[in-house]
């Protein structure tokens, strides 16, 4: 018998598709975009009238213990802190910078900028912790010439500020902790000195010139290939994406969202999509201190046992470790499906058998399934541009075009390359003419870079799955196309729960193979009782060799074809490089990079007869 999902409204809206005599398909949501807000600061200030005493943001503080932020307490906040803002040297043209993640400070500091058009750029903290060349945030430093720089605590910082930072003069903030610098002269500053100066009566003039041109952020992006770029994010596109989202989770409207979230705001899923939702619908969002690592997940159990979400966003691999406590923990599981009415993931695909499990535990403990929801967007699309129904939810299911989304998909090697046109596409790059000029086509549609394949051609509005990112597709040397990005999912599904992620091998050779970067933590789970240290002693143990050479074998079964049988991996003990640039800002893995950095590896794969490194068929 089948389960049915909880009753809330999400809409796929219909679809007209267009066929012109040169193969190119123009998709257009039939359902026009309503009306959507001047800036997000005037839903701040709607929701401080209509609900001011509701939480809108909530931290940990040094007790642990939650510190709560009104909807009026932040309006004051915002407008005391963008007073103090109108005096130092930041604008448009030097922008605020964060070094540092989430936090509530963080959202003040951007949302005072907002209200005053003075933009923001979140940078990943890996750029400034993790890196030891700088050079990715030396790049983006150039690009962005900041007028304040934010840091949560100086002294992690000071090494990447000394090395990027041209102009001394450039202010300091620092969120907590010391003040005294060691190594930089920069004036510092605590962030408790904006919270000093009265509103003046300039805050409101400012607000008054701010409009839907005004650039709220700069979000850098690097995709799967090249140096990180800037785009231009401004209020026309975050705030009609938010009234796109919610003409598709209708349910939002009826019920504020009451969100636990980790995600890091230099990443527009977080800082767009996810901060959005709960400032445009009056929503309280608690931020979460947690990571899927295994470190930090811990956190996130804490928090989620706290404070039961009504929606949860995460990537795939936080629902996997969330899925695991579900099962082993009953209280947990309880707890965490009390109130929870939907579910949604982005950044990559989520296993099937993962999805089945959330599905499986939510009927368990409330006796149907929670709606999860999937869809397609990137940063420069602020970010949402494509939905499915709850009913057509399934990994690799993109949906459809969201009102007022106008999608082309072009004939490219066999496949749908797809653009998109709406009023939340970027006017371009942070001061990369050149780039912005490629981004588009002749017709002002956005190059996604991913190709899309129709469900049922002969049903269109059941939508589209995602078909892989055109520039990943290689050939081999019989000239057979691999579709790099429907394979990978499908093999990172195959080698689960064994495999983190994979890069794909073979472009002009005979046949495909895959670098393979271990999920440690399944991994060392086989292990017998023998002492293993090191990431090396790990891959090269007779345990896990043989659980990827099992896998591999499965998966061969199922996949005899040149295009989809992979015959050779190779386990990776380092993990990716920030600074050979092999990871992107959203964390997932540089395809190119990963190659051009590993040849070696490469080799090896390839390599006859094969060596001890590498597992075969």
């Amino acid at each position: 018998m089948s389960v049915g999902f909880h009753p809330i409204k999400v809409v796929a809206h219909p679809i007209e598709v267009i066929k012109q005599d040169d193969g190119v398909q123009i998709i257009n949501s039939q359902k026009p975009l309503d009306a959507f807000a001047r800036c997000w600061t005037d839903q701040l200030e709607y929701w401080a009238k209509e609900a001011p005493d509701r939480v809108f943001v909530a931290q940990r503080d040094e007790r642990g213990e939650w510190d709560k932020i009104t909807y009026s307490e932040a309006v004051t906040r915002a407008r005391r802190i963008a007073s103090w803002l109108l005096t130092q040297p930041v604008s448009t043209e030097r922008p605020i910078v964060f070094l540092c993640g989430n936090s509530a400070e963080h959202l003040m500091l951007a949302l005072a900028g907002m209200y005053v058009g003075i933009a923001h750029s979140p940078l990943s903290p890996a750029y400034s912790l993790i890196a030891t060349d700088y050079t990715k945030l030396q790049g983006i430093m150039d690009i962005l010439t900041p007028g304040l720089i934010v840091v949560d605590e100086l002294a992690p910082y000071e090494n990447a500020i000394k090395a990027v930072c041209r102009d001394e003069q450039t202010p300091v903030m620092v969120i907590k902790g010391d003040i005294q610098a060691q190594q930089i002269a920069n004036p510092i500053m605590s962030y408790q000195t904006c919270l000093t100066l009265p509103i003046s009566e300039q805050v409101d003039v400012e607000n008054a010139k701010v409009n839907g041109d005004t650039i709220a952020k700069i979000l850098f992006t690097s995709g799967t290939t090249g140096m990180p770029k800037g785009v231009i994010n401004t209020q026309r596109m975050i705030c009609a994406n938010q009234v796109m989202i919610r003409q598709v989770m209708q349910f939002l409207a009826e019920q504020p969202p009451i969100m636990v979230d980790w995600l890091p705001w230099n990443h527009t899923f977080g800082g767009n999509h996810n901060i959005g939702i709960a400032l445009y619908n009056g929503g309280s969002l608690y931020l979460d201190d947690g990571k899927p690592t295994e470190k930090l997940f811990d956190k996130t159990l804490k928090n989620l046992a706290e404070i039961s979400p009504t929606v949860y966003f995460n990537v795939p691999k936080g629902f996997e470790l969330l899925v695991q406590k579900l099962k082993a923990d009953d209280e947990f599981a309880k707890k965490f499906f009390s109130r929870l009415q939907f579910t949604f993931f982005a950044a990559a695909g989520l296993a099937q058998h993962i999805w089945d499990d959330l599905d499986a535990l939510a009927i368990q403990y409330t006796g149907k399934k929670i709606p999860m929801l999937t869809g397609l967007g990137c940063t420069e699309t602020a970010p949402s541009a494509t939905f499915a129904s709850v009913e057509e939810s399934t990994s690799g299911v993109i949906g459809v075009p969201a009102p007022g989304v106008s999608i082309k998909l072009v004939p490219n090697e066999g496949k749908l390359e797809a653009r998109v046109k709406a009023v939340t596409v970027m006017p371009g790059y942070w001061r990369q003419p050149e780039l912005t000029a490629k981004a588009f086509d002749e017709d002002g549609y956005y190059c996604l870079g991913d190709a899309f394949a129709y469900l049922d051609e002969q049903a269109p509005q059941r939508g589209f799955r995602f078909d892989g990112r055109v520039s990943e597709d290689f050939k081999l040397d019989s000239g057979t196309w691999v579709s790099a990005g429907t394979l990978r999912a499908k093999f990172i599904s195959a080698l689960a729960p064994f495999a983190q992620d994979v890069v794909l091998c073979g472009t002009n050779r005979g046949y495909i193979t895959a670098m393979v970067f271990p999920d440690w933590a399944h991994c060392k789970a086989i292990l017998p009782h023998d002492v293993v240290e090191s990431n090396e002693e790990v891959i090269a143990h007779d345990a896990v060799r043989q659980a990827f050479k099992d896998k591999l074998a499965e998966c061969a079964k199922h996949n005899t074809g040149s295009s989809t049988l992979v015959k050779r991996i190779i386990l990776q003990a380092a993990p990716p490089s920030i600074d050979a640039h092999e990871v992107t800002d959203k964390g997932s893995l540089n395809q190119r990079a990963v190659q051009a950095h590993r040849e070696d590896q490469i080799d090896l794969l390839y390599q006859e007869p094969v060596t001890d490194q590498v597992i075969s068929l």
